[in-house]
């Protein structure tokens, strides 16, 4: 999801800064509202409008204030705030996902909203998301939407092979995978080859990418190794679909499962609304949704991910004061409430789990698989370490170099992002 700054991206946001309201060239007049540029990042056909219809209701009832809304894509959103706010021509607020805002902070780019009005309902949020949105004890983006993977999986065919419950370890699911083929001839479960898929495999044996208190390289360990074989594994066999690398490989695995061609996959929140289009799930409740299997050391763990909402340090005092009103109305109760029941999102604090958004099963099912969602380390590289993973799984699902080979090519690739960092 972290792409390198290529020249076309470089044009493109540098035209977007010029766009932005964090100068003095916003254009806003003296006896007039106050103009701040939002950058969202959500997905601009299924999520956008319902950012945009609360734009309109915060507009209504802050006269002297407009927002200019901009949806960027997510996958080129950090290189271009990157550029804008190194130009000094970012926007007032950022949809940041959550493992850029140690990188942004450490850079300065980021204000710090600890005693602002955007965090005046500081206690409302979930510890463990406001501590994602944490850079050396102060926290600089308001958590907005949270997510993390589950193993989701298509009831119908499950009861179809006999199968009662969700696999529990990454052993169940293989077993699981072998019933669902012998039993109705689909596969019973396909992986992805992309390392934040991959993580949960690190987290079952106990690891990580890196020990970042102990500041080391833990991506080639025995523990990793363990992890990224047992992921491997799940690749081969009876059930298990082969790794599928092509450009494409999100969209084919999405594709077979919202049509019933594959019983389970590895999938996050913000796929809801794509699964209720799909043929297997035009009845709600035939998703089945669990927490990630788990490893050999016996505990299940995924990325806790999603977006907090930052300010743009580089703004004027006007349009700061303008964008942390607009940040605390974005992330209230009553706004995540309505994020959820439109985008299927899951909500950052409790008080927006209302009766109406949980009969969503959709979100009221990752609701409970919260618990094993695992914060990434504060530490500003940790975003970049994933790019070289990407490359050197993909390597070794497809059978290019040995999983020995590939880790040690990412640890080499993981030193240079973090030298400070041992072996």
């Amino acid at each position: 999801m972290r792409r390198g700054i290529a020249a076309s991206a470089l044009v493109a946001s540098l035209a977007l800064a010029a766009t932005a309201c964090g100068g003095s060239d916003s254009g806003d007049k003296a006896d007039g509202p106050v103009t701040i540029t939002w950058w969202d990042t959500s997905n601009a056909t299924n999520e956008a409008p319902t950012y945009q219809a609360l734009i309109k209701e915060f507009e209504a009832a802050n006269k002297d204030i407009k927002v200019k809304y901009v949806n960027v894509p997510f996958d080129q959103a950090q290189n271009k705030f990157d550029t804008a706010a190194g130009a000094q021509g970012a926007p007032d607020v950022l949809r940041s996902e959550v493992g850029w805002t140690p990188a942004f902070a450490k850079k300065g780019f980021f204000l710090p909203l600890d005693g602002t009005e955007a965090l005046a309902d500081k206690d409302k949020f979930q510890p463990n998301l406001l501590k994602q949105a944490q850079y050396e004890g102060k926290t600089y983006g308001v958590p907005l939407v949270t997510d993390t993977l589950a193993l989701v999986y298509n009831k119908q065919l499950f009861e179809k092979a006999g199968i009662t419950e969700a696999p529990k370890t990454w052993d169940d699911l293989k077993k699981a995978a072998a019933t669902i083929k012998d039993k109705t001839g689909v596969d019973g479960y396909w992986g992805s080859t992309a390392s934040y898929y991959a993580q949960p495999f690190l987290y079952g044996e106990g690891t990580d990418l890196v020990n970042a208190d102990a500041k080391k390289l833990t991506v080639n360990s025995a523990e990793a190794k363990k992890g990224y074989g047992t992921w491997l594994s799940l690749f081969d066999g009876k059930g298990l679909h082969k790794a599928d690398t092509t450009a494409d490989a999100y969209a084919h695995i999405q594709d077979a499962f919202v049509n019933g061609k594959v019983a389970a996959i590895i999938q996050g929140p913000w796929e809801l609304t794509n699964f209720y289009k799909g043929s297997a799930f035009k009845d709600k409740n035939n998703l089945g949704i669990a927490t990630v299997p788990a490893g050999s050391a016996g505990k299940a763990g995924a990325p806790t991910g999603g977006h907090n909402l930052s300010v743009y340090a580089g703004s004027d005092e006007a349009h700061q004061k303008a964008a942390l009103k607009f940040v605390n109305f974005m992330t209230s109760a009553k706004s995540q409430a309505a994020i959820a029941l439109k985008n299927s999102t899951l909500p950052t604090r409790d008080d927006a789990y209302t009766a109406e958004v949980k009969a969503d099963p959709g979100i009221a099912g990752y609701q409970t698989v919260l618990p094993a969602a695992q914060p990434r380390p504060a530490l500003p590289e940790y975003s970049s370490l994933l790019g070289p993973l990407d490359t050197e799984l993909a390597k070794i699902a497809a059978g290019k170099e040995s999983l020995d080979k590939g880790l040690s090519n990412a640890e080499v690739s993981l030193a240079k992002l973090v030298p400070d960092f041992s072996k």
